[in-house]
C-alpha cells in the first residue's frame, strides 16, 4: 500500500500535503569555507608585519631541513638506507607543523615527514631508523610526543583524533596535528577521522601537503573537488588553503588552527598547495609521469628562495647570519653521515620487544625458535675454538 493509498486519502484530491518541516544545516557552511586562492604572505603587504625573530628561524629551519633531505638521499644512493621519501620542495610545511606546537602536543607524521620530526627536536638518525630497517620505530614516541612513522596511507589520522579527543576527556591541554598527503585524502581512514573528530569536536589538526601526485597518480584523477580544502566542509569543519610553500603563512594559518582547537573549537583542515621536487621515493622514475619543465616551474617558487627574497628585502639576511645558517646545516650533514655509515649493533630477538606489553603464545613460540637457530648457528663457531 502506497501512501497515496491510505484510507482516506485519494488518488486525484486537490488537496496536497503541506510542505515538509523546513530543513536547516546544522552549521552554517559559509564560515568554514576555505578562500578562492591559497594563502600567502611572502610578497605581500602583510608580510612587512612579520616578526624578524620569526622570519629568521623559520630559514634557518628550511636551509637545515633541505640539507638533511639532501644527505639522507645520498645515504640512500650509498645503500646506508633502505629506502628515503623526500620532502625535497616540501620543507615549509613539515618546519612549519614542528613549530606550530607547544612541547605537550603530539605530532602524527607520516613516512615523509621525518623532517618534521626533526624539526620538533628529534634526533636524525633516530628519525631515519625505521627506514634503515633497523628498529620498530627508533625513538619513543611518549618522550618526543611524536608518533611512529606511518607508512600505511592516512592510518595515522585515526590515532591523532583518538589521543586528541581522549586528552579532551582527561582534561588534558594536549592538542594533535597529523600530516597527510593529497595521496592519503582518498583512503578510507582519512574520511573516518575528519568525521569522527568534527562529531567529537576533537582538538585535532589536519594538515594536507598537497605535492601533486600519489606516486604517479595526479590529483586531477583522484579529486574533482574544488580544492582539498572544501572538503572539510563536509564533515563540519573550518577548511584552509594555503600556499605549502609560503612558511610563514603556513606557520600562521596552522598556530591559529592548534590555537583554536585547544580553546574548544574543534578540528581544522588546512591543504598546503606544493611540489614534490624529488621523486617519490629512490625506487620512483618520476620522468615516467611529469615533465622536467613542471619541475622547474615549482623550482622558481621554491620556499627557501621565497625566504631569501623577504630576509634580504629586510635588511636580515646578513652574511653572518647566512654563515652561521649554513655551518650549522653543514654540521647537523656531518654528524648524520658519520653516525648512519657506522654499522649498528643489532640483536635478532629484537623482533619481538615491544610488540605487545605481553608476548602472545604466538610470539613465544616464534622467539623460541629464532633462539634455536641462533643458538645453532653460533655452535659450529664454538666448536671450532682450541
Amino acid at each position: 500500500m502506497t501512501v497515496l493509498e491510505q484510507p482516506g486519502s485519494s488518488r486525484h484530491t486537490s488537496a496536497l500535503p503541506g510542505p515538509p518541516p523546513d530543513w536547516r544545516p546544522r552549521v552554517d557552511p559559509a564560515p568554514l569555507l576555505p578562500d578562492a586562492e591559497p594563502y600567502r604572505l611572502l610578497g605581500t603587504d602583510a608580510a612587512r608585519g612579520l616578526d624578524a625573530a620569526l622570519l629568521k628561524r623559520l630559514y634557518a629551519e628550511l636551509v637545515r631541513g633541505r640539507r638533511y633531505n639532501t644527505q639522507a638521499t645520498a645515504l640512500t644512493r650509498q645503500g646506508r638506507l633502505a629506502v628515503y621519501p623526500s620532502s625535497t620542495g616540501q620543507e615549509a610545511c613539515q618546519v612549519a607543523a614542528a613549530l606550530a606546537l607547544e612541547d605537550r602536543d603530539w605530532l602524527f607524521p607520516s613516512y615523509r615527514d621525518t623532517l618534521a620530526a626533526v624539526a620538533r627536536g628529534l634526533d636524525p638518525v633516530q628519525a631515519l631508523t625505521l627506514l634503515r630497517g633497523d628498529w620498530h620505530t627508533g625513538y619513543d614516541p611518549h618522550e618526543h610526543r611524536i608518533a611512529p612513522l606511518c607508512t600505511p596511507l592516512a592510518t595515522q589520522l585515526p590515532h591523532a583524533v583518538g589521543l586528541a579527543h581522549a586528552a579532551r576527556l582527561k582534561g588534558d591541554d594536549v592538542v594533535a596535528l597529523a600530516l597527510v598527503g593529497d595521496g592519503g585524502t582518498s583512503e578510507g581512514d582519512f574520511h573516518e577521522a575528519l568525521n569522527f573528530a568534527a562529531v567529537w569536536q576533537a582538538p585535532v589538526v589536519f594538515l594536507v601537503q598537497n605535492n601533486g601526485f600519489a606516486i604517479s597518480v595526479p590529483l586531477a584523477k583522484q579529486s574533482a573537488a574544488p580544492s582539498l580544502a572544501h572538503k572539510a566542509v563536509g564533515y563540519g569543519m573550518p577548511g584552509r588553503l594555503v600556499d605549502g610553500n609560503d612558511a610563514p603563512a603556513l606557520h600562521e594559518v596552522l598556530t591559529e588552527a592548534v590555537r583554536r582547537a585547544r580553546r574548544g573549537g574543534g578540528p581544522t583542515l588546512v591543504e598546503a598547495v606544493t611540489y614534490r621536487i624529488e621523486a617519490h621515493t629512490n625506487a620512483d622514475d618520476a620522468t615516467r609521469y611529469r615533465t622536467d619543465a613542471e619541475v622547474e616551474t615549482w623550482r622558481a617558487h621554491d620556499p627557501i628562495a621565497l625566504m631569501e627574497r623577504e630576509l634580504t628585502a629586510r635588511g636580515l639576511l646578513t652574511d653572518e647570519f647566512a654563515a652561521a645558517t649554513r655551518d650549522g646545516a653543514e654540521h647537523l650533514a656531518a654528524d648524520l653521515r658519520e653516525r648512519m655509515n657506522q654499522d649498528p649493533v643489532l640483536d635478532p630477538m629484537d623482533l619481538f620487544t615491544h610488540v605487545y606489553a605481553e608476548k602472545t603464545s604466538q610470539l613465544r613460540d616464534q622467539a623460541a625458535q629464532l633462539r634455536a637457530e641462533l643458538d645453532a648457528e653460533q655452535m659450529p663457531a664454538q666448536e671450532a675454538r682450541p
